[in-house]
């Protein structure tokens, strides 16, 4: 490898600036803020929602007359 044309590679710390969180990597950068982390996104947490979904299963099943095993009891 070529002398004097590689970047220098050294630890940061990323930021999120949603919940604080923090956490070190190593980059080429001198500092990184993230919107989201794995801390704090709702996909990681487990508090994501599927409303959308959930609307349109209810009412496809509305359409061709399906009732849910719920609404059996």
């Amino acid at each position: 490898m070529k002398k004097d044309i590689h970047p220098n590679y050294h630890n940061v710390t990323v930021t999120c600036t949603t919940c604080g969180n923090s956490f070190v990597t190593g980059t080429t950068k001198d500092e990184i803020k993230v919107d989201t982390c794995a801390n704090c996104h709702p996909f990681y947490t487990g508090k994501q929602k599927f409303a959308k979904e959930a609307g349109r299963i209810d009412k496809f099943n509305k359409r061709y007359g399906i009732k849910n095993e719920e609404d059996e009891d």
